[in-house]
Protein backbone atom coordinates (compact mmCIF):
# COMPACT_ATOMS: atom_id res chain seq x y z
CA UNK A 1 0.00 0.00 0.00
CA UNK A 2 2.46 2.69 1.29
CA UNK A 3 4.38 2.30 -2.80
CA UNK A 4 0.85 3.09 -4.10
CA UNK A 5 0.65 6.29 -1.99
CA UNK A 6 4.72 7.00 -2.31
CA UNK A 7 3.29 7.48 -5.92
CA UNK A 8 0.24 9.21 -5.78
CA UNK A 9 2.34 11.33 -3.77
CA UNK A 10 4.45 12.00 -6.46
CA UNK A 11 2.12 13.01 -9.19
CA UNK A 12 0.03 15.31 -6.84
CA UNK A 13 3.28 16.82 -6.31
CA UNK A 14 4.02 16.91 -10.29
CA UNK A 15 7.53 15.09 -9.91
CA UNK A 16 8.24 13.92 -13.15
CA UNK A 17 10.85 11.43 -12.26
CA UNK A 18 9.06 8.54 -10.33
CA UNK A 19 11.41 7.08 -8.19
CA UNK A 20 11.80 3.34 -7.61
CA UNK A 21 10.97 2.02 -4.69
CA UNK A 22 11.63 -1.66 -2.91
CA UNK A 23 10.31 -2.55 0.90
CA UNK A 24 11.89 -4.24 2.89
CA UNK A 25 11.16 -6.46 6.18
CA UNK A 26 7.74 -8.00 7.63
CA UNK A 27 6.27 -5.00 7.71
CA UNK A 28 7.03 -3.63 4.27
CA UNK A 29 8.49 -0.46 4.91
CA UNK A 30 9.26 1.33 1.57
CA UNK A 31 13.05 1.96 0.49
CA UNK A 32 13.62 4.60 -2.04
CA UNK A 33 17.28 4.42 -3.54
CA UNK A 34 19.46 7.37 -3.48
CA UNK A 35 21.98 8.04 -6.24
CA UNK A 36 24.14 10.14 -3.71
CA UNK A 37 23.77 8.46 -0.05
CA UNK A 38 22.07 5.44 1.59
CA UNK A 39 18.33 4.27 1.28
CA UNK A 40 15.84 6.20 2.57
CA UNK A 41 13.59 3.82 4.73
CA UNK A 42 9.63 4.44 5.65
CA UNK A 43 6.45 6.59 4.66
CA UNK A 44 7.17 9.80 6.57
CA UNK A 45 10.91 10.19 5.53
CA UNK A 46 10.50 9.42 2.24
CA UNK A 47 7.49 11.40 1.71
CA UNK A 48 9.36 14.30 3.28
CA UNK A 49 12.16 13.93 0.69
CA UNK A 50 9.46 13.71 -2.11
CA UNK A 51 8.10 17.73 -0.68
CA UNK A 52 11.96 18.95 -0.60
CA UNK A 53 12.00 17.51 -4.61
CA UNK A 54 9.25 19.17 -5.55
CA UNK A 55 9.98 22.19 -3.83
CA UNK A 56 6.89 22.29 -1.92
CA UNK A 57 7.97 22.80 1.95
CA UNK A 58 4.62 24.54 3.13
CA UNK A 59 3.02 21.15 2.87
CA UNK A 60 5.03 20.57 6.66
CA UNK A 61 3.32 23.64 7.80
CA UNK A 62 4.22 27.29 8.01
CA UNK A 63 5.05 27.84 11.39
CA UNK A 64 7.23 25.99 13.75
CA UNK A 65 3.81 25.18 16.01
CA UNK A 66 2.52 23.66 12.69
CA UNK A 67 5.46 21.64 11.29
CA UNK A 68 5.34 20.09 14.90
CA UNK A 69 1.33 19.36 14.43
CA UNK A 70 2.08 17.63 11.03
CA UNK A 71 4.97 15.79 12.57
CA UNK A 72 2.71 14.64 15.20
CA UNK A 73 0.12 13.35 12.76
CA UNK A 74 2.68 11.54 10.24
CA UNK A 75 4.07 9.83 13.54
CA UNK A 76 0.16 8.72 14.43
CA UNK A 77 -0.25 7.73 10.93
CA UNK A 78 2.65 4.86 11.23
CA UNK A 79 2.63 3.98 15.16
CA UNK A 80 -1.31 3.99 15.55
CA UNK A 81 -3.29 3.77 12.26
CA UNK A 82 -0.96 1.31 9.84
CA UNK A 83 -1.62 -2.25 10.80
CA UNK A 84 -4.02 -1.20 13.33
CA UNK A 85 -6.08 -4.51 14.86
CA UNK A 86 -9.62 -4.17 13.82
CA UNK A 87 -10.53 -3.34 17.56
CA UNK A 88 -8.52 -0.25 17.45
CA UNK A 89 -10.56 1.41 14.17
CA UNK A 90 -13.14 2.73 16.36
CA UNK A 91 -10.74 4.24 19.03
CA UNK A 92 -8.72 5.81 16.19
CA UNK A 93 -11.75 7.24 14.59
CA UNK A 94 -13.33 8.65 17.70
CA UNK A 95 -9.96 10.00 18.84
CA UNK A 96 -9.74 11.69 15.36
CA UNK A 97 -13.70 13.12 15.07
CA UNK A 98 -12.70 14.84 18.32
CA UNK A 99 -10.05 16.33 17.34
CA UNK A 100 -11.70 17.45 13.74
CA UNK A 101 -14.47 19.10 15.73
CA UNK A 102 -13.16 22.51 15.36
CA UNK A 103 -10.71 22.51 12.64
CA UNK A 104 -10.49 21.82 8.30
CA UNK A 105 -7.41 20.29 8.22
CA UNK A 106 -5.22 18.45 10.81
CA UNK A 107 -3.03 21.25 11.04
CA UNK A 108 -5.54 24.01 11.62
CA UNK A 109 -6.52 25.32 8.41
CA UNK A 110 -3.92 24.46 6.35
CA UNK A 111 -3.67 21.51 3.98
CA UNK A 112 -0.45 19.20 4.69
CA UNK A 113 1.23 16.41 4.32
CA UNK A 114 -0.65 15.04 7.56
CA UNK A 115 -3.72 15.09 5.88
CA UNK A 116 -2.32 13.16 2.46
CA UNK A 117 -1.06 10.45 4.51
CA UNK A 118 -3.83 10.09 7.26
CA UNK A 119 -6.11 10.23 4.06
CA UNK A 120 -4.30 7.61 2.31
CA UNK A 121 -4.12 5.15 5.56
CA UNK A 122 -7.87 6.09 7.03
CA UNK A 123 -9.66 5.67 3.39
CA UNK A 124 -9.65 1.33 3.83
CA UNK A 125 -11.43 2.08 7.07
CA UNK A 126 -14.21 4.91 5.50
CA UNK A 127 -14.90 2.66 2.60
CA UNK A 128 -16.12 0.05 5.29
CA UNK A 129 -18.28 1.94 7.24
CA UNK A 130 -21.64 1.83 7.25
CA UNK A 131 -23.69 5.30 6.52
CA UNK A 132 -24.70 5.23 9.96
CA UNK A 133 -21.05 5.09 11.32
CA UNK A 134 -20.14 7.71 9.06
CA UNK A 135 -22.52 9.93 10.66
CA UNK A 136 -21.77 9.14 14.05
CA UNK A 137 -17.80 10.25 13.00
CA UNK A 138 -19.18 13.16 11.08
CA UNK A 139 -16.39 15.51 11.55
CA UNK A 140 -14.25 12.37 10.19
CA UNK A 141 -16.73 11.98 7.07
CA UNK A 142 -16.14 15.67 6.69
CA UNK A 143 -12.30 15.77 6.47
CA UNK A 144 -12.04 12.66 4.76
CA UNK A 145 -14.73 14.06 1.95
CA UNK A 146 -12.61 17.84 1.17
CA UNK A 147 -9.53 16.00 1.71
CA UNK A 148 -10.51 13.18 -1.33
CA UNK A 149 -11.59 16.28 -3.36
CA UNK A 150 -8.68 18.43 -3.07
CA UNK A 151 -6.94 18.30 -6.64
CA UNK A 152 -4.63 15.47 -7.52
CA UNK A 153 -4.72 13.71 -4.03
CA UNK A 154 -7.56 10.37 -4.74
CA UNK A 155 -5.01 8.89 -7.96
CA UNK A 156 -5.07 5.38 -6.70
CA UNK A 157 -8.06 5.34 -4.25
CA UNK A 158 -11.94 4.82 -5.32
CA UNK A 159 -13.83 7.98 -4.43
CA UNK A 160 -16.06 7.16 -0.90
CA UNK A 161 -19.84 8.56 -0.77
CA UNK A 162 -20.73 10.38 2.42
CA UNK A 163 -23.61 11.42 3.15
CA UNK A 164 -24.05 15.33 2.80
CA UNK A 165 -27.21 16.25 3.92
CA UNK A 166 -29.08 14.92 6.32
CA UNK A 167 -32.91 14.26 6.46
CA UNK A 168 -34.81 16.25 9.03
CA UNK A 169 -38.59 16.21 10.45
CA UNK A 170 -40.55 18.67 8.21
CA UNK A 171 -41.05 20.52 12.09
CA UNK A 172 -37.37 21.56 11.93
CA UNK A 173 -36.99 24.15 8.92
Amino acid sequence: MALRELSSLEKYLGLKKPNKYSTQGDRKLPVLQSNNGPPLVGLVTISCQLLKEAKRPELLGDSAEKRAVVQQWLEYRVTKLDGCAKEDIKTILKELNLYLQDKVYLAGNQFTLADILMYYGIHPLIVDLAIQEKEKYANVTRWFDHVQHHPGIRHHLPPVVVLRNRVYPSGHH
